[in-house]
């Protein structure tokens, strides 16, 4: 049985979307159904809950307090369904499991997390979002995820951040590009050759960023001539181009076997990034995040 009607739950849809339309079109409904919703709401609290502002709408104070109130009220109620349905079988788990993770943890790391998750609690859904490291740690703060596993710790105060596991990334470049003639490069080198890079809120790129400066090289300081978003991107482009970049060694270790890409070492230069589960400060003991952080743990303790 629910606890949030139908209408709070057109309500969160457009206080996400800041738009009516957008929110029609996510819950598959009219929009004058939609306007007919927020209409009854509003009468109900006998409050205006948006403020129109030109072609869009934002929030008014009570819309946010209810908006606030309602994705706690959602996140209670998930883990309540998820609580008492485990209570004396797990394969009977139901509830909903919103996880968010940055690129190369999603498309290298937690896949076969995922799979023994879902095999483990079968009638729980789950669904990932795959952003770079910023926009995850925005969507847990919106509340559009409830875990989420990112590169590195930023001070946010409302986010909790435990440790997950360790990745190293690597330079790399086309085995027939002029770079792999030279397997070794000087940091002063380094400055000279064509560079490709990740795009600005990469995980990948701050983790560049931090090391060089340690070594007292700006990233201002490189040979800049794209950024590309995406692990794939990225590493599809230097497998065809003759630029060095920068890569997690877990997204390359197919092409590093077959002879497509080479690594390169560079001097005095040793890049390794941490990831970590986030969770918004106070759920992280919620039953159902504190189960797959378990499991994930679990699936890479070395």
């Amino acid at each position: 049985m629910a606890m949030i009607s139908v209408r709070h739950e057109v309500f969160i849809e457009v206080a996400n979307q800041l738009s009516f339309s957008a929110a029609a079109d996510v819950l598959f409904i009219s929009q004058p159904a939609i306007s007919k919703h927020i209409k009854a709401l509003e009468q109900h609290y006998k409050t205006a809950l948006f403020e129109r502002k030109g072609n869009s709408i934002a929030l008014t104070a009570t819309g946010r307090i209810l908006h606030e109130r309602l994705l706690q009220a959602r996140r209670l109620q998930q883990q309540m369904e998820f609580e008492i349905s485990t209570a004396e079988s797990k394969v009977r788990a139901n509830g909903q499991f919103k996880f968010g993770a940055s690129t190369t943890v999603a498309l290298y790391i937690i896949p076969r997390v995922l799979s023994g998750f879902h095999q483990k609690y079968p009638e729980l859904k789950i669904s990932m979002l795959n952003r770079n490291t910023d926009t995850i740690l925005q969507a847990l703060l919106n509340g559009d995820i409830d875990t989420g596993i990112v590169e590195g710790i930023k001070k946010v105060n409302s986010i909790n951040y435990q440790y997950f596991m360790t990745d190293e990334v690597v330079a790399v470049c086309s085995s027939s590009s002029p770079i792999a003639q030279r397997p070794v490069l000087a940091l002063a080198d380094l400055k000279k050759v064509p560079i490709a890079l990740r795009e600005q809120g990469s995980g990948t790129l701050a983790a560049l960023k931090a090391n060089l400066q340690q070594q007292g090289v700006k990233l201002s300081e490189l040979q800049v001539g794209i950024r590309l978003g995406g692990t794939e991107a990225l590493k599809n482009f230097l497998k065809e181009d003759e630029c060095l970049g920068f890569l997690p060694r877990r997204a390359i270790l197919k092409e590093l076997r077959d002879g497509e890409l080479t690594a390169i070492k560079i001097e005095h230069l040793h890049i390794t990034r941490d990831f970590y589960f986030i969770q918004r400060r106070g759920e992280e003991n919620d039953g159902l995040g504190r189960a797959f952080i378990r499991y994930a743990k679990m699936k890479y303790i070395r």
